[in-house]
């Protein structure tokens, strides 16, 4: 495990830079979808998805968790998951209450 590590640290800095640009390029898509005419439930959806993603970039390479062991990412993606049944479970009854369409 230790030589997948020291591999992936021999080119410097390059991996941060190219995880820098990726966070870039899907900022600049978050701010496009916002500023397009989509219906909203489709850009809260890209906008979520977007995000997941930039959190997976930066949790892989700037906290070093892509060369953990995969019970780490089960420990991350079961919350998720149950969080995501939990959010969707309440929110007809949470605009329902509100008056929210």
């Amino acid at each position: 495990m230790a030589d997948a590590h020291d591999k992936a640290h021999e080119g410097g800095y390059k991996v941060y830079v190219v995880t820098w640009f990726w966070l870039l390029v899907l900022t600049v898509l978050e701010i496009g979808v916002v500023l397009t005419r989509i219906p909203r439930l489709v850009m809260v959806l890209c906008l979520i998805s977007l995000a997941l993603l930039k959190a997976v970039l930066i949790a892989a390479y700037f906290m070093h968790l892509r060369f953990e062991r995969i019970s780490l990412a089960y420990i991350v993606t079961t919350p998720l998951i149950l969080a995501t049944i939990l959010f969707f479970a309440l929110v007809p009854d949470a605009t329902r209450v509100l008056g929210i369409r």
